[in-house]
């Protein structure tokens, strides 16, 4: 993985200096609120409904055992003992008091880590997906290029004050686990017919209150164009965005507005002024880049293991899970495995204890190279653990409560922490979320359905992606009261989709028994091995509202 040079370390630790000064005239009187907010929110810092809440990067997911185990100290010793992952490979600590932030900042810059950009309107977190350079269907390592990416627009004063927030996600893998149509810039690597490296460019995606999916602006960039293109982008929606409204700042709302041909044009423009400029990136830069993403040290194993085959059929558990859990590794004898942190009603979806932490870096130490991920579904990835290893990972991750064989599985639910830590949120996510994984405890059970995501936001802001999961669940305010609103259909990846609402909205109560109605009806329709969302594609959505809505449908009979 990347590892910070002086450049990087000086920039991080100016910046923790530069705050720590901030904080103290804010203390002072000498900056006001209305002054401090946004200096607080490029440096990560919310203030939500309890505390601060404190967001920290991970730079497309990736992050060493040093690194985790500095986070597991900052929980312990500055929380309440846990982290939050989010949908954005951050990690969020929500119990942060004011004064503490720039002991936590220096902590982190100690280790490579920061919180620059986590917040405000400027360009995010760059993001891929879990398994970059380790995937089975990989084309090409993405790192490189988020990296790049990472460096360009870390503090670039050209996009710090964009009209809203701006995300960027890279994926190259025949499946796109990076959702890369639902953000600002999407982009997809590829090889040519010669076997160079291009880019699919999509530009204008986003949830939120408007959700919509990228389009596609480019066809065949040339790598070395990554930057200019991106930056003639970004200079076009900082030219024509909204400020004057935020719900209407986003580049979606450009791109719609304009019309994707005549947005596109503007762009084409723009770049003609700097393709061939300061921007256009240099194989030798690559190449730097790159020489930090080299493969680490593999043994050369046998793709098949005896003993791990013979756990495999004296352990159905431990089979179950390997089947959901665990993902093909590009290199034979070794694999990727998903620790969930999904383990039902016992712990709020993305939540890690500083315990579990410290384990997760000793096994990446133990079974691996030191290297973790953390993916979109808010979960941890061990990117590189020998076949050998994984009954030993399943069974060191069942007594820490990180051995859930659910991945991909109706449990395995995206959510955000809603109104119980958020001042956003219109409601309450994780109470909801864990009257469904109780209502849904059978195991067994859950196999047999298949792949199924769903996905629980607490207002329309959509950190939990409603949209796109193929049961979403929207909290909403109904005359100070929480209500759940239900949508169907979505979908992320390659054929990604928007979730469509099936009716009128739900109580808090209602909901684990309407999901389970759902469940059922799904059950019933379903032909063969069928996936949910094949299954709601081919009777549509009315077969769900009569089993929800019965008494609403008979009376309009």
């Amino acid at each position: 993985m990347y590892q910070y040079d002086d450049y990087d370390r000086a920039l991080v630790f100016e910046r923790v200096a530069q705050f720590r000064d901030q904080v103290e005239r804010y203390r002072a009187g000498e900056l006001s609120e209305e002054e401090f907010l946004p200096l607080r929110l490029q440096n990560g810092l919310y203030l939500q409904k309890h505390a601060y809440m404190l967001r920290v990067a991970i730079p497309y997911g990736t992050l060493d055992a040093r690194q985790m185990r500095t986070l597991a100290s900052i929980a312990r010793d500055y929380d309440r003992g846990y982290g939050h992952f989010t949908t954005r490979q951050n990690l969020q600590f929500n119990w942060i008091e004011l004064d503490q932030v720039p002991q936590i900042l220096e902590r982190l810059a100690e280790v490579n880590m920061h919180a620059i950009q986590t917040s405000g309107n400027c360009v995010r977190n760059i993001t891929t997906e879990a398994f970059a350079g380790v995937a089975a269907d990989e084309l090409i390592d993405p790192r490189p290029l988020a990296e790049i990416l990472r460096q360009w627009s870390t503090i670039n004063p050209e996009f710090l004050f964009l009209p809203r927030k701006f995300k960027i996600a890279i994926c190259s893998a025949e499946q796109d686990r990076a959702a890369i149509m639902m953000h600002d810039i999407g982009l997809y690597l590829y090889r040519g017919s010669y076997g160079q490296m291009l880019l699919r460019v999509m530009v204008g995606g986003g949830l939120g209150r408007t959700p919509i999916l990228g389009l596609q602006i480019r066809e065949g960039l040339p790598w070395h164009h990554l930057l200019s293109y991106v930056e003639a982008v970004l200079r076009v929606y900082n030219r024509h965005g909204r400020r004057d409204n935020k719900y209407k700042a986003r580049i979606k709302i450009l791109v719609k507005a304009l019309g994707i041909e005549a947005f596109s044009k503007e762009v084409e423009e723009e770049w003609q002024y700097l393709k061939d400029g300061p921007a256009q990136l240099t194989d030798e830069e690559y190449e730097r880049v790159a020489s930090a993403f080299l493969p680490p040290d593999y043994q050369a194993l046998a793709d098949t293991d005896l003993a791990f085959g013979t756990r495999m059929a004296e352990n159905p558990a431990f089979a179950r899970w390997v089947t959901r859990n665990v993902q093909p590794h590009k290199v034979p004898g070794y694999a990727s495995v998903v620790l969930s942190t999904k383990p039902g009603a016992a712990a709020p979806p993305g939540d890690v204890t500083a315990q579990q932490m410290e384990a997760v870096a000793a096994w990446s130490e133990q079974f691996g190279f030191g290297e973790i991920r953390i993916a979109h579904e808010q979960n941890i990835v061990l990117p590189d653990v020998p076949k050998a290893g994984l009954f030993d990972v399943w069974t060191l991750a069942c007594e820490q409560g990180l051995g859930s064989a659910n991945a991909g599985l109706l449990t395995d639910i995206i959510a955000c922490p809603g109104g119980d830590f958020c001042a956003l949120a219109n409601a309450k996510s994780i109470p909801i979320a864990q009257g469904i994984q109780a209502r849904f405890e059978d195991l067994d059970y859950l196999h047999d359905l298949g792949d199924i995501s769903l996905n629980i936001s607490g207002c329309m802001n959509a950190c939990g992606h409603h949209h796109i999961g193929n049961i979403g669940i929207l909290g909403v305010d109904k005359n100070g009261s929480e209500w759940y609103q239900i949508t169907l259909g979505g979908a992320q990846g390659k054929d990604s989709a928007l979730g469509k609402v099936i009716g009128p909205s739900f109580s808090a109560s209602e909901v684990p028994g309407v999901i389970e109605r759902i469940i059922e009806t799904f059950v019933r329709y379903r032909e063969s091995e069928e996936l949910f969302v094949d299954t709601l594609q081919r009777i549509g959505l009315e077969p769900f509202k009569e089993v929800v809505y019965p008494k609403v449908l008979e009376a309009s009979a």
